[in-house]
């Protein structure tokens, strides 16, 4: 599969496997840097343990490195371990675990395929949503909770690309944008602001997803949906930063200085901040727009002060 500008290559003992591997990255758009994309392999295990018996949901994954190595592991039976240097990782999942498909897909899998793809190439890991227009891309930026997910899904409802949820992956040099835009995931109370009723109807059919912090979300798989998923990685021409706050006026984007936006970029992203690739991104993204966007009496209102900037090809 191509996916975040590499080609990924999955081997696997179970079918159930190669089935969730399907579920999440089977009919995306493929992003490609160049004709010479590099190659990773995931070798994925089924184990027979029972695990987590009785548990309402899985321990959350601990975070381990070292000896070149990168690992998610939430028990013996249930682990990712990736190495970068040789673009390899090995998923191993327990029939316990895929009676808890979200965990294993987002917090295993997830986890491979996106710290394979960011260290192997250098590409800087960012908590934002990113939307589009012809090739051009705005980053969303907000703590969980600020609406990147409802402001994304508006934005397509007012003909913008769509590009990732909440995991966007940017080549720090070009600052070329990629991402995996297979779900959206919707609060209850964002659908009475959705217009279409098809659309509307099949949210609220999906499956319901818990959220490690409680919160629980529809699950819209945005490829069975005919919605306008971006067609390449994106080329950066701003960042937007979601406040919670509602706008004093009729006018939603609040411009941001150089100097604004690398505070709270850098308060934002604190794991991207200690990476190698974290400077030169910096750099380039500061010479860039930047704006704070305050909330309007409905978010597509908020989609259309987005779409005004993304056309506007002026100079920054």
């Amino acid at each position: 599969m191509s996916l975040l500008g590499g080609g990924f290559e999955f081997q696997s003992n179970s079918r159930e496997l190669i089935e969730l591997v399907d579920l999440a990255y089977a009919g995306l758009p493929p992003h490609r840097w160049s004709n010479e994309a590099p190659g990773f392999e995931i070798q994925l295990r089924l184990t027979d343990e029972e695990s987590f018996v009785g548990l309402a949901e899985p321990p959350e994954p601990r975070m381990q490195g070292g000896a070149g190595l990168l690992c998610a592991i939430s028990d013996a039976a249930n682990l990712a371990i990736v190495c970068p240097a040789t673009r390899r990782g090995l998923v191993a999942i327990s029939r316990g675990l895929l009676r808890f498909p979200y965990h294993a897909r987002y917090e295993l899998l997830e986890f491979a395929v996106f710290t394979l793809a960011s260290r192997a190439q250098g590409l800087v890991p960012l908590h934002a949503a990113c939307v589009g227009l012809d090739g051009r891309g705005l980053l969303l930026l907000g703590d969980s909770g600020a609406g990147k997910s409802t402001l994304a899904l508006q934005c397509m409802l007012q003909g913008l690309d769509f590009l990732t949820e909440d995991a966007s992956f940017v080549d720090p040099e070009r600052l070329l944008a990629t991402g995996v835009a297979n779900f959206l995931h919707l609060r209850g109370d964002s659908l009475p602001f959705i217009r279409d009723a098809a659309l509307t109807e099949r949210a609220a059919n999906s499956a319901v997803i818990r959220r490690r912090s409680g919160v629980e979300k529809f699950e819209l798989d945005l490829r069975q949906t005919g919605c306008r998923l971006s067609p390449e990685a994106l080329r950066l021409i701003g960042a937007v930063f979601i406040s919670k706050e509602p706008a004093a006026g009729p006018e939603l984007l609040a411009p941001l200085g150089a100097e604004q936006l690398l505070a709270r970029l850098t308060a934002s992203q604190a794991y991207a901040a200690g990476l190698p690739s974290w400077p030169p991104f910096a750099q380039s993204l500061s010479q860039l727009r930047a704006f704070e966007l305050r909330r309007g009496l409905h978010p597509r209102d908020a989609a259309r002060a987005l779409h005004r900037v993304l056309q506007d090809t002026s100079p920054p």
